[in-house]
């Protein structure tokens, strides 16, 4: 049953604040990151006290996780667009179908990398090295996350309904669960600590897929029990291709443009692993220390997302203008602190990791450059966000087009070609510097067409 517009205007995501609006729906979504981050860099460094050989292979297998959360967080963005939409225009029967269709999208990405985990992994891991124990411990890690990647969809993609929804907290308790969990079982299961077997990469592995699932379940049960928004019905579903098409039309350029991120790390690693193998883990612990600095800002992304959403169906381009400008304070702040944080700890950070004498040398050059760039990558996180609430997930895979194939990829090869290692991390800032001021020129454009003439709509109502 359809509930009316002005049902959907006593939502809090039409009448609060939208600053205190924004940092409440963040908030959830910036601490679950953050322990989302943490407990991936807490693997690496469990991971690193094995080896450094160890750390390397888990740098090559990231991009195909990467890979598999990007599918899925596209995917999630067309859903989060088009729920958050058609609760503000009061639809919530919409919303339930939208819900019920992205969860069907998800199986599919499942089978898609379990297939990847049965079949191709070990060719991924041949063709990017000759190492005999770098291959080794990638294959035996690799394969069981793609497998039982199941946790990693499946929790990604319930969550993102219950940030639709406005529910972030509760997504925020699934994914804190889960994180817990890992970073518990990660040191027994790595180093056969309190009478568990001693299982190294294979360990981490395990800990990392359980606690994922573990967090899909809870985040099941909260859309089940808790989220009065949306009502999914298991056995009467059929797949809508109409529904399908709206999520795909966000969320298509949506999962390329973070696929790309997962190309970006796989092309980095190709290039650096011919210069060295210490260049490659350099750069797996920048990745993850990025992770634990971005995943804040990303959930200011997620919550410009759903309120911007929410409020162009809502017609309201005053809290549109709102939450565009707080989203570029809270993020811009978030890593503004973060910069300074890593230019002033780089040692003591690389330390956390066992880093050898080389590690050490390469790393403070690689986490000391890359971080310069961290103001230009706030602004176009917002800029983004507010192109996917908006309806025009193509400006957002521009934006990445820019900074992954046009600038970075080429100019780190270029780099790698004509300077020292300690100055091809100069690609990165150049590459950010340019997809900011392209997202700058779209975003104009874009509010032009689409939010500049709510004016008259309002006016009118």
């Amino acid at each position: 049953m359809n509930v009316t517009v002005d049902a959907a205007k006593d939502h809090k995501m039409a009448v609060m604040p939208v600053g205190k609006l924004l940092f409440s729906m963040s908030l959830p979504l910036m601490l679950s990151m953050i322990m989302e981050a943490l407990y991936n860099v807490v693997d690496s460094l469990f991971i690193a006290r094995l080896s450094e050989k160890a750390l390397t292979a888990l740098t090559l297998a990231f991009p195909v996780q990467l890979l598999v959360v990007s599918i899925t967080v596209g995917t999630g963005v067309g859903i989060n667009a088009l729920l958050s939409r058609q609760l503000g225009e009061g639809n919530r029967t919409g919303a339930g179908n939208t819900a019920m269709n992205g969860v069907f999208l998800a199986f599919l990405t499942y089978i898609v990398f379990l297939l990847f985990g049965l079949f191709l992994v070990k060719p991924y891991f041949a063709w990017q090295t000759g190492d005999g124990e770098i291959y080794r411990m990638g294959v035996e890690y690799l394969s069981i996350c793609m497998i039982w990647s199941v946790g990693s969809v499946g929790q990604i993609t319930f969550q993102r309904i219950l940030q639709s929804t406005g529910r972030a907290g509760l997504s925020m308790v699934s994914q804190l669960v889960g994180a817990v969990f890992n970073i518990i079982f990660d040191p027994l299961l790595i180093f056969g600590l309190w009478g568990f077997p001693k299982m190294g990469v294979t360990g981490a592995a395990i800990a990392t897929v359980a606690g994922q699932i573990i967090a899909m379940g809870i985040a099941v049960f909260f859309n089940i029990a808790k989220n009065e928004d949306v009502r999914f019905h298991f056995k009467t579903f059929r797949p809508n291709k109409k529904v399908l098409g709206e999520i795909y039309h966000v969320g298509v350029p949506a999962i390329i443009n973070q696929s790309l991120n997962s190309l970006m790390a796989f092309g980095v690693n190709f290039i650096l692993i011919k210069i060295s193998a210490t260049a490659v883990a350099a750069f797996g612990i920048y990745i993850r220390i990025q992770n634990f600095v971005f995943m804040p800002a990303f959930g200011v992304n997620n919550g410009v997302i759903a309120i911007g959403a929410f409020n162009y169906g809502a017609k309201n381009k005053r809290r549109i203008d709102q939450t565009i400008k707080s989203g570029m304070i809270i993020a811009g702040s978030i890593l503004a602190i973060g910069m300074v944080i890593i230019q002033t700890l780089t040692g003591p950070i690389l330390r956390l990791f066992n880093a050898s004498p080389e590690l050490m040398e390469i790393g403070s050059a690689a986490l000391r450059i890359i971080s310069l760039s961290y103001l230009f990558v706030a602004l176009t996180l917002i800029m983004q966000g507010v192109y996917q609430a908006l309806g025009n997930g193509i400006y957002s895979l521009i934006i990445t087009l820019m900074r992954v194939v046009v600038v970075l990829i080429p100019a780190l090869y270029i780099f790698a070609k004509i300077f020292p290692l300690h100055k091809v991390w100069w690609a990165f800032v150049l590459a950010e510097f340019f997809s900011t001021l392209t997202g700058a020129f779209l975003l104009k454009r874009i509010y032009r067409e689409k939010v500049s003439p709510l004016k008259t709509i309002q006016a009118e109502a």
